[in-house]
């Protein structure tokens, strides 16, 4: 009798010492709303992602969680880049007329620029026989990104945004203050951005890279660029490479030491003189073909944030 006993003891503080170990692991259950290290959502905790956080171009779409608590991104549009370089202009002959529509229904863009950054406008305009860019719902600012941690920028962009709640886009270009910058002032500018995407989300923010100087590859214009563009690959943000749409020609040819004149644009044109139209001069500090290429470009990048595919209609 008391080895049966002494049996069932055995059994018995096993089971028990199993059911503790089993009790002090966490248990992953699918189901209960609460978000667990080896689930992506549960129910309605999405962990603080939405479509735009997870780098969807439908900003505005509703992402949901599965019943094997996996995110449900049928909502969220296609997975794309969300960089605006060289790669992209000629994408532009894809937009449909719908897509442009949707940019100019549904976006209130805020873009602050002095004369390099007027080079996108001057290039929209010359877009104009194809859709008329003053159409848009767009506000200039008179200004730039300064160098060295300058943020006078993020004042008018608050103050802005607090006067017209209904902008959706933001975007600020930079003059030559890359060409001087430190590694401490570019890191400024881009914390600021961030803090301001996490206090407005409803908001796109688009960063930018600095115009071309001549210093090649090893300069430190190109330096402070390659901050900008490795952190904003690393963290998913908008990006429109102003450097990088300068630096190569549609053939793929990369010029490492031209500068914001685009010298290579002067050549391609002798050689392809109906590449572009016209623009009587006007684009600041630089070739026409140059402003031309930034307008398809910037055309792009704001139809992917309005929510075209890509690829067909918007």
């Amino acid at each position: 009798m008391r080895e049966q006993f002494k049996r069932m003891f055995m059994v018995s503080f096993i089971f028990l010492s199993y059911a503790c170990d089993d009790a002090g692991k966490v248990q992953s259950r699918c189901g209960d709303n609460h978000l667990d290290p080896e689930e992506e959502c549960d129910g309605a905790d999405l962990g603080g992602n939405s479509c735009e956080s997870l780098g969807y171009y439908n900003v505005s779409g509703v992402l949901g969680c599965t019943a094997m608590c996996e995110f449900d991104i049928s909502d969220c549009g296609e997975l794309v880049g969300r960089v605006a370089d060289h790669t992209v202009v000629p994408q532009f002959e894809l937009l449909p007329q719908d897509a442009l529509v949707t940019v100019v229904n549904n976006l209130n863009v805020y873009f602050g620029h002095t004369s390099h950054g007027s080079q996108l406008i001057t290039g929209m305009g010359m877009l104009d026989p194809l859709f008329d860019h003053s159409q848009m719902n767009l506000t200039e600012e008179y200004g730039d990104l300064g160098t060295e941690g300058d943020l006078a920028w993020e004042g008018l962009t608050r103050s802005h945004l607090g006067a017209h709640p209904e902008t959706n886009v933001v975007i600020w270009s930079w003059c030559g203050g890359q060409s001087t910058n430190t590694v401490d002032g570019v890191q400024i500018y881009l914390n600021a951005m961030n803090q301001l995407e996490e206090e407005f989300p409803d908001v796109a923010f688009i960063y930018m890279t600095g115009h071309l100087d001549g210093t090649g590859d090893d300069g430190l214009l190109r330096e402070n660029n390659r901050q900008i563009r490795d952190w904003c690959l690393q963290n998913g943000k908008l990006l429109f490479d102003f450097e990088d749409i300068e630096s190569w020609d549609p053939a793929g040819e990369y010029y490492p030491d031209g500068t914001d004149a685009c010298e290579w644009c002067s050549d391609w044109m002798m050689e392809n003189p109906e590449a572009c139209p016209d623009c009587a001069d006007s684009c600041a500090h630089s070739h026409c073909f140059n402003c031309y290429q930034k307008g398809k470009a910037f055309w792009w990048l704001l139809a992917r944030i309005a929510g075209w595919n890509g690829v067909g209609g918007a």
